[in-house]
């Protein structure tokens, strides 16, 4: 079967943000290769389809290739993580059966605010927050410090690292000034939770099943107990060093079940398909959701395969379910 790996190529320069937040972006290609090395390890015919600057010559390599189906893996367009639904909106207008979550659902998630908005309607546990929006000034505090000051439109942790967590108004201020003006964009600001960090990666249409939580552990050495821009990506890092999943995670089956059960919930409400992965804080016996990542890395290492790796999905095997569920798409569309 022929199977088309859509990914984003590096930019030669981020349109915001920092420097290094082009180190989570050169990850793209090591985990298409990684897709189509299993892909081919099963039989197919595996097509590297990069996405540089311009679409015209992206959709014409599509047409030219006719693929069965695409793998896909970008998460923007130029550099651009809020045009991620556009990439695959495109698909749709192709009328090519694609892996993972559709257009709306990657619209929604990419929204920090719109998200934690849907949560808090639907009885979802969520931290408490508010946006202010570019070039607003800060309102009138009605949550309590610390707080933790995001981008309303990332992914991959841009932006993170210790002063995201703030403990009063100079610093909050200071830090909503940094969102705004370099990353162009509105900032969340949500409640910090103290607690255990859980990744639950879901699978399936609709999501029904939880793989074995990964809890990320946080070594004291770190200044915030959170998993950083640099604990991410930067290897060298005492970030990286001091940021490790553990999978299975140790907790208790009843709060478990809990925290599958609520991560399940919010993947069905936002219409996640075929994987995804949810990021929870635990405060008591309260999981609060902090993201949904309907688009997660899926390389072997990621923490993702790695779930699946622990419940007895081999690398290939976990790339055809997924594969196997964009193709069961292929006949739905032209009943």
């Amino acid at each position: 079967m022929k199977v088309a790996i859509c990914y984003n190529l590096v930019a030669p320069a981020p349109i915001r943000g920092e420097r290094q937040d082009l180190i989570s972006e050169a990850g793209a290609e090591v985990e298409a290769q990684a897709v189509a090395e299993a892909l081919r390890h099963l039989g197919h015919v595996a097509a590297m389809v990069p996405l540089g600057s311009e679409v015209v010559s992206f959709i014409g390599k599509l047409q030219l290739l006719r693929p069965a189906v695409i793998f896909n893996l970008c998460e923007g367009f130029r550099g651009d993580s809020a045009k991620e639904m556009h990439v695959a909106a495109l698909y749709e207008l192709l009328d090519i059966p694609y892996t993972g979550s559709p257009s709306l659902c990657l619209a929604l998630t990419q929204n920090k605010r719109l998200t934690k908005d849907i949560l808090v309607r639907h009885g979802l546990p969520t931290p408490e927050y508010y946006c202010v929006k570019r070039n607003d000034a800060v309102p009138r505090l009605t949550i309590g410090y610390p707080l933790i000051v995001k981008p309303c439109s990332e992914d991959a942790s841009l932006s993170i690292g210790p002063d995201s967590i703030v403990h009063n108004e100079t610093a909050l201020k200071k830090r909503v000034r940094y969102i705004h003006d370099r990353y162009c964009q509105d900032a969340l600001v949500e409640r910090f939770i103290f607690g255990r960090e859980f990744n639950v990666a879901v699978l399936g249409n609709p999501p029904t099943a939880a793989l074995p939580l990964s809890e990320i552990v946080f070594a004291k050495h770190l200044k915030a107990p959170i998993v950083s821009y640099a604990g991410k990506w930067e290897t060298t890092s005492a970030d990286y060093q001091g940021t490790t999943p553990q999978c299975p995670a140790v907790i208790d089956e009843k709060l478990r079940k809990k925290i599958e059960q609520i991560a399940i919930d919010a993947c069905r409400l936002f219409g996640c398909r075929d994987y995804a992965r949810v990021d929870i804080r635990l405060q008591g016996d309260t999981p609060y959701i902090l993201e949904i990542n309907a688009n997660p890395d899926i390389c072997p290492d990621a923490g993702f395969a790695g779930s699946a790796g622990v419940a007895g999905h081999e690398y290939p095997a976990l790339i055809q379910r997924i594969l196997n569920m964009a193709l069961a798409r292929k006949g739905d569309s032209h009943a």
